[in-house]
């Protein structure tokens, strides 16, 4: 599997703010993740991509950033924007965040209310869109109760607080993943955690690591709902991260009923990483709500487009925050599945996805409305149809999974 992009993101940015030469192998291929590689650079940090998706970034130290001479462009990747606001937050200088037009509508209020908190001046459209103009300067810590469960927010004030004058603390009723905490540790950083919450002391000196990021998980999601899909399949996927914050998918995968195997588990730079094996196996259903949509949040795509091949369907509450994704993904889901001949139900804060009792899918032309994991998600669905499926703007899988369609052509041409 390609690189973790959640990982590769925070990998490249901490090795930015620290003093010498870091190597990151099996560096995301996702153009989200390319999106903050140029970022940086534009802030006067030196990377080189190598071979074997090896990026060398040679770090600036955490006042070494320097102006840029225009707008830093996270194109469609919110990971980047949020998390370096929180970088840029803590910079002598000002500093413009901008996007795609997808990205410019997505909510960017949770992280700036925290910043301003923490003294930084930003400036945004309508309050709460991109561009961000950010003016950064000494900063204050804060202990900051976080109202809606988000990693990236985490993550851009905790990034922040290597510039505050005390320890930063961020406190979450639901966990979220914690690539960060862990991040800041490998390069040298202090952080503490306790039962919801998690602080960070500032000013540290941190140090160049020599890194290998996990397989993506959240990726691999989509070749496991493949095998799910269709009978006889058996599938083994090696190196995927399996971070207790992320691996939730695979917890509810199995209580569906799939037949799901995890071996060679080792600690690799803080990070669990293994192999997952998978066999085709009939599925129950299930219902995902309260805590689980955090946990699962860019799985629930896949797990939704399992709903035609159960018993009971999948049914998935609480989940408003999809709405405000790449696109609308419980429309733009619900639209594609309708079109292939499910039977779905929206909710404001999700949807139900009928099982095979209301019939087996056919195919159809489906618009992932440029939503890469929309996009993949349908084409897994695809593959247990009947007739084929086309799906518009296919290329839009690039954004966090690139080699998805080669992969899955791969796959196909290994069968018996």
């Amino acid at each position: 599997m390609p690189g973790d992009k959640s990982i590769s993101h925070r990998y490249a940015i901490l090795a930015a703010l620290a003093e010498g030469r870091s190597g990151i192998a099996n560096y995301s291929t996702a153009a989200d993740c390319r999106s903050t590689l140029g970022c940086l650079e534009r802030l006067g940090v030196e990377t080189k991509i190598g071979r074997e998706r090896e990026v060398q970034i040679t770090g600036a130290g955490l006042g070494g950033l320097k102006a840029p001479k225009r707008s830093l462009d996270a194109e469609n990747s919110g990971s980047t924007m949020r998390m370096l606001a929180g970088v840029l937050a803590g910079q002598a200088f000002t500093s413009t965040l901008t996007g795609d037009a997808s990205l410019r509508r997505r909510p960017m209020r949770r992280v700036i209310e925290p910043l301003r908190k923490m003294g930084a001046e930003i400036h945004s459209r309508d309050g709460d869109v991109a561009p961000l103009e950010i003016r950064g300067g000494n900063l204050r810590a804060i202990d900051y109760s976080q109202p809606v469960p988000s990693a990236q927010v985490k993550s851009a004030i905790l990034l922040a607080g290597l510039y505050a004058n005390g320890v930063t603390t961020v406190r979450e009723a639901v966990r979220t993943r914690d690539h960060t905490e862990l991040a800041l540790r490998e390069f040298g950083a202090r952080v503490e955690t306790a039962k919801g919450a998690v602080g960070v002391h500032p000013r540290p000196k941190l140090v160049a690591q020599q890194l290998v990021v996990p397989g993506d998980l959240s990726a691999a999601v989509f070749l496991i709902g493949a095998a799910l899909v269709l009978p006889e399949s058996a599938l083994v996927i090696h190196n995927v991260g399996l971070n207790p914050t992320r691996a939730k998918v695979l917890d509810f995968l199995i209580s569906m009923g799939a037949e799901i195997h995890v071996a060679a588990v080792e600690s690799r730079n803080g990070e669990l990483v293994g192999d997952i094996s998978v066999r085709h196996a009939a599925l129950a259903g299930g219902e995902i709500s309260g805590a689980q949509v955090a946990e699962m949040i860019d799985e629930l795509p896949m797990l939704a487009a399992l709903g035609p091949f159960t018993e009971k369907g999948v049914t998935i509450h609480d989940a408003k925050e999809l709405r405000v994704k790449e696109s609308d993904r419980i429309a733009t889901l619900a639209e594609g599945l309708r079109r292939m001949g499910a039977r779905v139900e929206e909710f404001p804060d999700g949807m139900r996805v009928e099982g095979r009792g209301a019939g087996k899918l056919r195919g159809a032309k489906v618009d992932p409305q440029g939503d890469h994991r929309i996009a993949m998600a349908l084409a897994a669905a695809g593959l247990g149809a009947e007739c084929d499926t086309e799906i518009q703007d296919a290329g839009c899988v690039a954004v966090s999974f690139p080699e998805f369609f080669e992969t899955l052509d791969k796959l196909r041409g290994t069968a018996g």
